[in-house]
């Protein structure tokens, strides 16, 4: 994610801040700008217009969310609806009556926000349920209404179900020993589930479908059955040289899921690496060279995923060494693998319409032998890039 800063007096701003911490000005983020704005109010009417500091060109109305503190997002007073492109895909959010649960919601609008970003910046298709009633995208944040009975996270025909509960930092830890997952996060739910929708859009009915099997592999595959085998034997061996997490095994669909998560993972952290500057250079090390990056190109214009993962691994390594330090566990537990690395390439020229399509030239990736035994979580395996 790119840095923000406030018109009105340079404070360096967070993606959620709804007020500069600095000067008092109210923000709002103009997802068609990609920008985050200080903002003024243009009278006193119920409808509450709003104009960007030094910019009376436009004017905006605050999503109707904003009510709840929960999105800092403009709509254009022009616009139909109340919603923000991110809120307006909402159906049901939690009650509000309920102690608890708002904040449990902000969290979950958090990442959420956080997601769209992304997509927008990506230039993918986002469909309302009003535009396509059968699967536009629309989300569900459900909680546990029946003693026993657990709302379960998941896709279905472009309803994406987010369990309140995964908000709740001690309960999404809970679930995520019970699993033996090394992460766990609502962005990393919001970033998978969505990766199923983006199948639906862009693979189910595409020429790319042909290109994905050969990728990921069959998908005509009974799902339950596969879901069951995965939750009775688990995953395969040596399942890291060619799968991004032991999940993924369980059938093609989650295995591009989970993949599509990670390049989203990868994408917005190198972005934001960017916009600090982020460099290492590390020091008394014999694989210097190859734990030395300089994140200094937009990630989301790149050709390939080839500049993506030579900055990534690196980076990767010093962010956990430096999470090692402070005595916390890998911030990126996963290993790359050359195969791995494919699938993450198809993702992104999928992504940029290059699957069954001229792709411009793009440099290849070449990697080390690859180990007999995988490397363990939080061990990157790199690859130089030619």
């Amino acid at each position: 994610m790119k840095l923000f800063d406030c018109q009105e007096c340079c404070q360096t701003l967070y993606f959620e801040n709804t007020a500069c911490e600095k000067c008092g000005h109210r923000l709002g983020y103009v997802p068609e700008d990609r920008d985050l704005y200080a903002v003024v109010r243009v009278g006193v009417t119920a409808d509450h217009h709003w104009q960007i500091k030094g910019d009376m060109s436009r004017t905006f109305r605050f999503c109707a969310n904003a009510e709840h503190d929960v999105c800092n997002w403009l709509v254009p007073h022009d616009q139909p609806g109340n919603f923000c492109l991110a809120c307006r895909h909402n159906h049901t959010v939690p009650s509000l009556a309920k102690p608890g649960n708002l904040e449990l919601w902000r969290l979950i609008e958090i990442a959420k926000h956080r997601l769209f970003y992304t997509l927008i910046e990506l230039n993918l298709p986002l469909v309302t349920r009003a535009e396509d009633p059968k699967e536009g995208l629309v989300f569900e944040f459900l909680e546990d209404t029946v003693p026993g009975q657990h709302v379960m996270t998941g896709h279905d025909d472009g309803r994406i179900t987010i369990a309140l509960a995964e908000a709740d930092d001690a309960e999404r830890e809970r679930r995520r020993k019970t699993m033996h997952e090394p992460y766990r996060t609502l962005l990393g739910h919001f970033r998978h589930e969505i990766g199923h929708y983006y199948w639906d859009r862009l693979v189910r009915d595409a020429p790319a479908l042909s290109a994905c099997r050969s990728v990921f592999g069959d998908d005509t595959e009974d799902y339950a059955e596969a879901l069951k085998r995965h939750y009775r034997e688990g995953a395969p061996p040596h399942w890291r040289d060619h799968f991004v997490s032991a999940y993924a095994t369980t059938h093609a669909w989650e295995d591009f899921a989970e993949t599509w998560a990670h390049y989203l993972h990868i994408l917005d952290t190198l972005e934001t690496a960017e916009a600090f500057g982020v460099a290492t250079h590390p020091r008394g090390v014999a694989e210097a060279e190859l734990l030395s990056t300089e994140v200094d190109f937009d990630p989301d214009k790149a050709a390939s995923i080839a500049p993506l993962v030579k900055a990534w691994l690196p980076l990767t390594f010093a962010l956990n060494s430096l999470n090692r330090s402070m005595g916390m566990g890998d911030l990126y537990p996963f290993v790359l693998t050359p195969g791995i690395i494919d699938k993450l390439g198809f993702i992104h020229d999928l992504i940029h319409g290059w699957v069954g399509a001229s792709a411009p030239e793009q440099p290849k990736v070449t990697h080390a032998p690859v180990p007999e035994n995988s490397p363990p979580p939080g061990s990157p395996y790199f690859a130089d890039v030619n």
